[in-house]
């Protein structure tokens, strides 16, 4: 199966991967900002979210990704990932480090992570909220949560119908196949890497940003004030000009 994915642009390539509280239209502000800085962006989305149907035996978000690109002929990108997305993102520049050629991480979770006490207490209201069959509500919770204070009422909207489609999607499915999860040797990394934390977020994300600047061997990290964990949507304007003048050190266009 083909990830649902769409490709806009020409020059090298740059793909983006989206946090699992969206779906691949989260990037709808930076495709035109990328393409106009001259990069051919393909975005795509993992199973059971936007257009890509759910698993239907065990999978690998990394292997399937792996497999779109290699569908579209590329074989080597800069990689742009949000949230979940960038654990999708680490372990393939782990397991193909010569296919990725630079990789911004916004808010990334790691594999292996063990979250504090406030994740903690998100996961469980959550669960309480989809046992109870409240779907709204669970929305309603993850909005809250995940969207930073400089978001529009677009951006929040926006946030809502992707994280209502994916629960609409995903508890629809007849029977629920696990992800297979590698925890890569993150040693292997040799991308360039531009880690962002928002100050509003999670304090996990910002612990799993130092951490990874500690063990990356090219890494920098960059905490924005202003932000919670998507930080690409909350104030677009702010964020392209990062990651265009990030691939221009590291992934030149042209």
């Amino acid at each position: 199966m083909t990830l649902s994915h769409d490709v806009a642009g020409s020059g090298p390539a740059v793909l983006l991967l989206h946090s699992t509280v969206c779906d691949r239209r989260m990037w709808d502000p930076q495709v035109p900002a990328l393409v106009g800085a001259g990069y051919q962006v393909v975005r795509c989305d993992l199973r059971g979210f936007g257009e890509t149907p759910v698993p239907d035996r065990p999978y690998s978000n990394a292997d399937d990704v792996i497999a779109l690109l290699d569908e579209l002929g590329i074989e080597r990108t800069a990689l742009i990932g949000s949230s979940g997305g960038g654990r999708v993102a680490l372990e393939i520049a782990a397991r193909h480090p010569g296919r990725v050629t630079a990789l911004a991480l916004l808010c990334t979770a790691l594999v292996g992570h063990e979250p504090g006490a406030e994740l903690r207490a998100f996961g469980d209201r959550e669960d309480e909220l989809i046992e109870a069959g409240d779907i709204a509500g669970a929305t309603d919770l993850n909005v809250e949560a995940w969207v930073g204070p400089e978001a529009d009422g677009a951006a929040r909207e926006k946030v809502r119908l992707m994280q209502r489609h994916a629960f609409d999607v995903q508890l629809a499915a007849e029977e629920e196949f696990g992800q297979i999860r590698v925890e890569a040797d993150l040693s292997a990394i040799t991308a360039p890497t531009l880690l962002v934390s928002g100050d509003h977020d999670f304090a996990d994300f910002r612990h799993i940003a130092i951490h990874l600047s500690g063990v990356l061997a090219d890494a920098r990290h960059l905490e924005l004030p202003w932000a919670g964990h998507l930080p690409s949507l909350e104030s677009p304007d702010k964020v392209n000009p990062v990651l265009v003048d990030f691939l221009r050190e590291t992934h030149a266009a042209g």
